[in-house]
């Protein structure tokens, strides 16, 4: 590392970014240089502070100068990062972002709108598709399900309908109107006053829902009419009509709402998320039968490329897209003729276009996707690949990339394509900024940037800055005894399967008729290409199906929102079915990646429960008695306890109109959420505030002895999280963390056995001390009597498994194919698995 000292008239020749100071998040006033035109691989234990330094700090002083050559207008279209902790940043090129995508993509967004193929295609329909006889050209909008001149219009582009039918708004018609059969009406007040006018109209409300008139049936649920009537509270039919016939006071007047009329409306209006989410219910999904669900106007599905219309070419995979357009890449009189000059100069030009915007993906193995699938089912690793491609075609020089753990979800063969691409984006002259945890990732790195020694409070140091060879002697490095093989597994004997889970028939998007045996009382690792199958015979499949034995209306350990999910893709038909083994599973434990919250109320210590007795414990203190303090007065979501002025938020938002918008601390309560009286009761010598700001490694010694709080936080702690705070907002939180922070919800619970644990990736977003950390856990779940099955692409974790299942052999229609199952050794020799050869250095052979 250069030791002179820089000035910003050279800072710029020496081939080095240089900072100064850095203090972002948990950084102690860091200082470094960086080389310019190298792969720079940021390391280090989870939390130690590698993307404060990388995108907090680097990526945000780069995009905080670039926003200022653009007008003040411009600036309010971006979404701005915060102006990072820094003293001085000196030759930083000009930067693109590659992060991994926390929030939740609309249905609407696809593999076409991300990679931006779709344009292309849109341009390709409307300037050289074949037109039926007659029908006037159309512009490139009207391919596009999200235009107003392209979007079908009965669905509005979404491609599916959504209506009440009587099977959904009367779920069990033995029930009488009574008994509450139209399950769709609201609960409480208003739905008995909707039975009561319906016995002042003169409907029968105690005879069984079938067995009323269809045309009553039909006029409860459909009718547009709106009829006030009296209505006499408390009394029966018979007493109700005689009370009309004498023309009696009524308690009221009540107007009457069909049952379609009040879901479709209350979806419509209603402001509460919870009311939204419930008359959801009630709504079915189906196919809009004006476009089949293509999604598009007649007229534009009728315009065909190939022989097909742009939706049936949207659903090709990529590869087989790429093999269709070769011959209209060149001139051949088989696909030509006919044309006219115009017609087939953009036919050429648009599908040479799409032909090598198309190769980068299948290079970077994306080849199984398809143009129409849509973002939200896309992990986050694919995501990034799909916007890394776009930038390989975009011919950029000089410019510093920022990437998020590009082989996150990614198997070991396809790191390899990983590697090759960001190899092309170094040879053009750029920069590469890559925070990474994966092993043959680091090893390809030009510099190593690593940061710790540990996490928290007790990271943001740069323990070493310089070329790979050199960390090898850094002693305070966790990265280092991973690199350079001082942490090999040591040898061990596989547990034996207590019984095995048989499935069979298994059909699910590239599994076809599929037969499957699951080992129970063991870690089963589920390995693959990414592409393969192995989420859809996992996550899908056998979650579905163990669900349906059970009787599991969903698994357990997802997370609930309080919003309605109205664009998610039609559930898929579950084919397959189990032929043994349920009787080894009592309970079924999906543990995922999605987020613990979707806003900031939701943290670390509500979703654990750990809260619930941290606020037992100050309402039991001498003060909060006195004061007759309840445990709700220190939940910040309680109006009693929580400031006024923010509504327990702890921060207020001030606009500055062309700058980003500041969170500052609130004025009132500086921060804390919580009212001046509330903070004045103290536990062992620390109000609510300060214990919400506590690191779970701090609290376990602040809480010793206190049994409850002390076991939650231990699980925590033991799962790698001991430098989060226990208010750490959920929205703050990555997909692995909040996987592990379910993972230690369900393991302070007292087990029984016989649980089926299926966990997507756990590794993901972990170094592997933190990994090893993981497996201690997983392996005591099976060592309690319990099965674990994970997908996964880290073969550290794979060799130390009990059993492997490979699926694949390759990606999409090359895979869906059990290769080999078997113990980590068996599957390492197994010539045809592309698993093996990655797997074989951990189990201490030559590949």
């Amino acid at each position: 590392m250069p030791s002179k000292k820089t000035t910003p008239q050279n800072a710029a020749e020496d081939g080095f970014v240089h900072v100064r100071g850095a203090r972002e998040h948990n950084l102690k006033n860091v200082s470094l240089d960086i080389p310019r035109g190298q792969l720079v691989v940021f390391t280090g234990v989870s939390g130690s502070g590698k993307s404060s330094l990388a995108f907090g700090t680097l990526y945000a002083e780069a995009q905080r100068r670039y926003l200022e050559s653009v007008s003040p207008y411009a600036r309010r279209l971006f979404h701005q990062m915060p102006v990072p902790e820094v003293d001085t940043i000196e030759g930083l090129p000009p930067a693109v972002a590659l992060q991994q995508q926390r929030g939740t993509p609309t249905a609407r967004s696809s593999v076409g709108s991300v990679s931006t193929l779709s344009n292309s295609l849109r341009m390709l329909y409307s300037r050289a598709g074949d037109y039926p006889a007659g029908q006037e050209l159309l512009y490139a909008e009207s391919f596009s399900p999200n235009t107003p001149q392209g979007a079908c219009p009965r669905c509005s582009g979404m491609g599916r309908v959504f209506e009440v039918t009587e099977q959904s708004m009367v779920p069990d018609d033995s029930l009488t109107i009574r008994e509450r059969a139209i399950a769709a009406w609201p609960p409480a007040w208003h739905g008995q006053n909707l039975r009561d006018i319906l016995v002042t109209l003169g409907y029968d409300v105690d005879t069984p829902w079938r067995d009323l008139p269809k045309k009553d049936r039909d006029w409860i649920l459909y009718t547009e009419e709106s009829p006030s009537v009296p209505v006499y509270g408390g009394l029966t039919p018979a007493e109700t009509r005689a009370a009309l016939k004498r023309k009696d006071t009524p308690s009221y007047q009540g107007t009457f709402t069909g049952v379609r009329r009040y879901v479709m409306q209350t979806f419509a209006n209603t402001e509460s998320a919870s009311m939204k989410k419930r008359v959801a219910r009630y709504m079915v999904s189906t196919a809009c039968p004006e476009c089949e669900g293509k999604r598009l106007r007649r007229e534009s599905l009728s315009v065909t490329f190939a022989g097909m219309d742009i939706a049936e070419l949207s659903r090709l995979p990529l590869a087989r897209l790429a093999e269709l357009l070769a011959p209209y890449t060149r001139a051949t009189s088989k696909v030509e003729k006919g044309l006219h000059a115009e017609q087939l100069i953009v036919r050429r030009r648009i599908a040479d276009d799409l032909s090598a915007r198309i190769e980068v993906l299948l290079a970077l193995g994306l080849g199984y996707l398809a143009l129409d699938r849509s973002t939200p089912s896309l992990s986050p690793g694919e995501l990034q690949r799909l916007r890394l491609a776009t930038q390989v075609r975009s011919s950029l020089f000089g410019v510093v990339y920022v990437l998020d753990e590009p082989s996150a979800g990614l198997h070991p063969a396809d790191a390899e394509a990983l590697l090759d691409a960001l190899a092309q984006l170094k040879a053009a002259g750029n920069s590469l900024f890559v925070v990474e945890h994966a092993l043959d990732v680091i090893r390809q790195a030009d510099w190593i940037v690593d940061v710790g020694p540990l996490a928290g409070e007790r990271g943001g140091q740069v323990l070493y800055s310089g070329v790979p060879e050199g960390l090898r002697d850094v002693e305070a490095s966790q990265t280092r005894r991973y690199l350079f093989g001082e942490a090999a597994l040591g040898p061990r004997t596989p547990r034996e399967p207590t019984g095995w889970l048989k499935l069979e028939g298994v059909r699910r998007n590239n599994l076809q008729d599929l037969a499957v045996a699951f080992p129970l009382g063991v870690l089963t690792s589920v390995t693959g290409v990414s592409g393969s199958g192995k989420s859809s015979l996992v996550s899908q499949v056998l979650v579905e199906l163990v669900s349906a034995a059970l009787g599991q209306g969903s698994a357990v350990a997802e997370e609930q929102s309080d919003e309605p999910d109205l664009e998610r893709d039609e559930a898929l038909p579950l084919e397959g079915r189990i032929v043994a083994g349920m009787e080894g599973v009592r309970r079924l434990v999906r543990v995922d990646q999605k987020p613990i919250g979707r806003t900031p109320r939701s943290n670390l210590a509500t979703y654990t429960g750990l809260f619930d007795q941290v606020r037992k414990l100050f309402a039991a203190t001498p003060d909060a008695k006195k004061r007759r303090f309840d445990a709700g007065r220190f939940s910040f979501n309680v109006a009693k306890g929580r400031c006024e002025h923010c509504a327990g938020e702890g921060f207020v938002m001030v606009e500055l109109l062309f700058l980003p918008s500041v969170y500052a601390p609130c004025p009132t309560c500086d921060g804390a959420r919580y009212n001046a009286q509330t903070l004045e009761v103290t536990y062992r010598g620390k109000n609510i505030a300060e214990v919400l700001g506590m690191t779970v490694g701090e609290a376990i010694t602040f809480f010793k002895d206190e049994a409850l709080v002390e076991r939650s936080l231990e699980v925590l702690n033991e799962v790698g999280l001991d430098y989060l705070r226990l208010g750490q907002p959920a929205t703050e939180l990555s997909g692995g963390e909040a996987q592990r922070i379910k993972l230690a919800s369900e393991l302070q619970r007292a087990t029984r056995g016989n649980a089926l644990y299926v966990l997507d990736e756990p590794t993901t977003g972990l170094h592997p001390v933190d990994a090893d950390r993981l497996m201690v856990q997983l392996n005591r779940l099976v060592d309690a009597g319990n099965t674990v099955i994970v997908v996964e692409h880290t073969m550290r974790v794979v060799a130390g498994s009990d059993w492997v299942i490979d699926v694949g052999p390759g990606a999409g229609d090359l895979g869906g194919n059990i290769v080999v199952a078997g113990p980590p050794q068996d599957v390492a020799r197994n010539k045809k698995s592309r698993t093996a050869q990655y797997l074989k250095p951990h189990l201490g052979e030559a590949r």
